[in-house]
């Protein structure tokens, strides 16, 4: 069985509240659940003692367990000292100007040049 620490969402229309749960990897992301661990909620500041919280001790028992987190979570834990905090990549190389692109910003520098 693979297990992940990942949100399970709760709360409102348009006011999400989220859960820190582990849960097998195969079951949805709303369905059950092993061990409530945590609570993140969006919407207050960061700063705040209730913008999340988690039982570091359980959390640290999971992973060592072989439970992985999410990236939003591993963030979360990070905060707490639980794990490292996962690097994002800055750009996608899809989001990189294509060849004419880059052959008309070299005639544009080279004629204000």
């Amino acid at each position: 069985m693979a297990l992940k620490i990942r949100l399970a969402r709760g709360g409102a229309k348009k006011r999400p509240f989220y859960r820190m749960v582990v849960i097998d990897s195969k079951n949805s992301r709303d369905g059950a659940f092993l061990e409530k661990i945590g609570f993140y909620n969006p919407f207050l500041p960061k700063d705040d003692p209730l913008y999340t919280a988690a039982d570091v001790e359980r959390a640290k028992y999971w992973i060592s367990v072989g439970a992985k987190p999410s990236n939003r979570v591993a963030l979360l834990l990070s905060r707490s000292g639980v794990c490292e905090k996962p690097s994002f990549n800055e750009t996608p190389k899809k989001s990189a100007p294509k060849k004419k692109a880059m052959e008309r910003m070299q005639q544009q520098s080279a004629s204000a040049g």
